[in-house]
């Protein structure tokens, strides 16, 4: 997908701005200092108990004399800073505040806490390597890009309420923030594309879904949108419902005009009345178009989905209508 053809590099309808961001942004580094403090005895309460139930904080207990310590604590601080607050290091000096080190009932040190909704997790002593350092973040707070993959699946969903309540423009602010969160992202492409399809712009959708990564433009979403595009470019020739529905009125078994009404029922979203066409031609005969009607319902329940209610419903009556 070029440049040009971004969808949130520029406007949708009359407005589209898409600011939402996404898991954790790199910060100056003169704000690296926010993931690390020091306690005391006093503090302890608000800095680790307290603060440990918004992301899990770790606690270093160290002394100045502690050789290890002093190894340990540079790696620490690395991959906390790092993780761009997934977690927090609080330090403290056991010799100037020895009770609650006494309490956890430390004997050794350096010596790695974790705290979790106010409460030892986890934790771990000696001058571990970095390697190990990284892994026991990862089990205390999750893997990394874990807590924006589960942001961006709900802004997703709601993106999604949205266009189905008819709120394009809001939807596709959504889509917008996650595409240049993860411009690669196919639910975002397909539901943008949508929003285009909604706001009669056809081939912007179409240009959204080009030129993508081969094992993005297979996704199944992605591929739905185009047969959808597909479904009205060939609605769009099929010629005058009102006159086809009169041809139907003068011949109830013309079932090239009940085909063609219901391609054009289908993309007005009139999806109910266009299946019961396709069921009644198959209902009539069977051999029409080489088993057209139900090649061309088949084709609808790929683009509606599989919960949507009209293939649910209109699914049901063809497999009453060839298991009976």
């Amino acid at each position: 997908m070029s440049g040009s053809n971004n969808p949130y590099n520029g406007s949708f309808g009359n407005q589209m701005s898409a600011t939402a961001s996404f898991g954790a942004t790199p910060e100056p580094a003169a704000a690296a200092g926010n993931y690390i403090k020091d306690t005391t005895t006093a503090t302890f309460g608000k800095d680790v108990i307290e603060d440990s139930r918004n992301q899990p904080v770790l606690v270093d207990f160290w002394a100045p004399w502690c050789g290890p310590c002093k190894q340990l604590t540079p790696v620490l601080e690395k991959v906390v800073n790092e993780a761009k607050g997934r977690v927090r290091l609080v330090k403290m000096n056991i010799d100037d505040h020895p009770s609650i080190a006494g309490q956890l009932g430390i004997q050794s040190i350096p010596a790695v806490i974790a705290f979790v909704n106010g409460r030892p997790a986890d934790g771990f002593m000696g001058a571990v390597p970095e390697s190990q350092v990284r892994q026991f973040i990862d089990r205390i707070a999750g893997p990394a890009g874990a807590d924006e993959a589960a942001e961006i699946e709900a802004v997703l969903a709601e993106a999604a309420e949205l266009l189905a309540a008819g709120n394009i423009n809001e939807a596709a602010q959504l889509y917008a923030a996650v595409m240049q969160a993860a411009p690669e992202n196919a639910k975002a492409l397909a539901g943008m594309a949508e929003c285009m399809i909604a706001a009669n712009q056809h081939q912007r959708a179409r240009e959204t879904l080009t030129d993508l990564p081969e094992e993005v433009a297979k996704d199944a979403g992605i591929q739905a949108v185009l047969k959808k595009l597909d479904q009205i470019e060939e609605a769009r020739k099929l010629g005058d419902p009102v006159a086809l529905e009169g041809e139907l009125a003068a011949n109830p078994d013309n079932h090239e005009a009940r085909l063609k009404l219901a391609k054009i029922l289908n993309v007005e979203g009139r999806r109910d009345e266009a299946a019961e066409h396709l069921l009644q031609i198959m209902r009539k005969d069977r051999a029409f178009d080489d088993d057209g009607a139900r090649r061309q319902l088949l084709q609808f329940f790929e683009v509606w989905g599989f919960k949507d209610p009209a293939t649910v419903a209109a699914r049901r009556k063809l497999s009453a209508m060839l298991f009976s």
